[in-house]
């Protein structure tokens, strides 16, 4: 197939890359943002028309940790809506039959038995934290099931838990809480720190998935018939989620990466700030029906993400804290 790879450069979208090439069974298309601002409809629409791929993966997005979505709510509904919006509307205009478009555990309500099935799309309030970049994500599903209802478009969504690997975001103010942990307890390492303060009480429970298995999981879909898919999803439904179906305490998590980077005095909580989500474990049963397993556990792709991290870091390609 020729597949067009949306945000191959990311995370998410270069470790896709990597699994694509590994096969060498497709002309996989990629662009980079400085040629081609997917937020730019006429742009996005001339690109698609002139490559008229087989298969389009969504893997852009703009995203960030608690602190960015709170501060910058507009940047992320706005920017996420127009990715979507350009990308699927344009691979159906060109007559793109195929499409999966990743999205996000934040999806569901805040408050929501535990683990979170698909089903569970739609039934409550969101997490006020990062509700405009959830709200961008499930227009995208939607627009993905209105496709597919409308012009029989074979149009897929996988809504993965929480993410890390090699190329996450590590900026000290605008990571996911995972990167963020890791750089800050790296930091506190290096700048021969007495104590690490990470916000919220520590009580929160997380899922987490290595970004190659996440590109596993993509690969996975992609081989699925639309008989198995459909099968799968139910009727008016386009969404599987995926993960490990294990959650871990933010607290757990952060005396596992002060174990891994070496740091060893305290590690403190800030109850004045937000905690976020209480609990967001996702129900993984359909994807594991069909055949498909994470392999990568939290420790090892830990350990591998930190390597890389300390390796980018003497390259020059991620500045220590002063």
């Amino acid at each position: 197939m020729r597949i067009f790879l949306a945000g191959h450069n990311g995370m998410v979208g270069s470790a896709i890359m990597r699994k694509l090439v590994a096969t060498g069974d497709h002309d996989v298309v990629t662009v980079a943002h400085a040629t081609l601002d997917l937020t730019d409809q006429a742009a996005v629409r001339s690109f698609v028309w002139a490559k008229r791929p087989d298969l389009v993966i969504i893997a852009a997005a703009k995203v960030g940790g608690i602190v960015a979505n709170h501060t910058r709510p507009a940047d992320f509904i706005q920017d996420n809506l127009m990715i979507a919006s350009n990308l699927i509307h344009e691979a159906h205009a060109a007559g793109v039959q195929r499409l999966i478009q990743l999205g996000s555990s934040c999806i569901y309500p805040r408050d929501t038995p535990q683990p979170i099935p698909e089903s569970a799309l739609m039934t409550g309030p969101l997490e006020p934290t990062n509700e405009p970049y959830a709200l961008a994500k499930i227009a995208a599903i939607k627009l993905c099931e209105s496709y597919n209802r409308q012009y029989g478009r074979d149009y897929r969504s996988l809504m993965p838990t929480n993410l890390y690997g090699p190329g996450d975001n590590f900026h000290p103010d605008h990571s996911h809480v995972l990167p963020g942990l890791l750089r800050r307890y790296d930091d506190a390492v290096r700048n021969h720190q007495r104590a690490v303060t990470i916000w919220g009480t520590g009580t929160p429970r997380r899922e987490f998935l290595h970004v190659d298995d996440l590109a596993d999981a993509v690969l996975f879909t992609m081989g699925l018939s639309h008989a198995q898919y459909t099968a799968a999803t139910k009727p008016m439904q386009s969404h599987l989620n995926v993960g490990t179906g294990k959650d871990i305490s933010i607290l757990k998590l952060a005396h596992m990466v002060a174990d891994l980077t070496g740091f060893r005095c305290d590690t403190e909580t800030d109850p004045s700030k937000p905690d976020g989500t209480p609990r967001k474990l996702l129900d993984t049963s359909v994807m594991q029906s069909l055949g498909w397993q994470p392999k990568i556990s939290l420790r090892d792709g830990l350990a591998q993400t930190y390597d890389w991290y300390c390796a980018m870091q003497e390259a020059g390609q991620i500045l220590r804290a002063s």
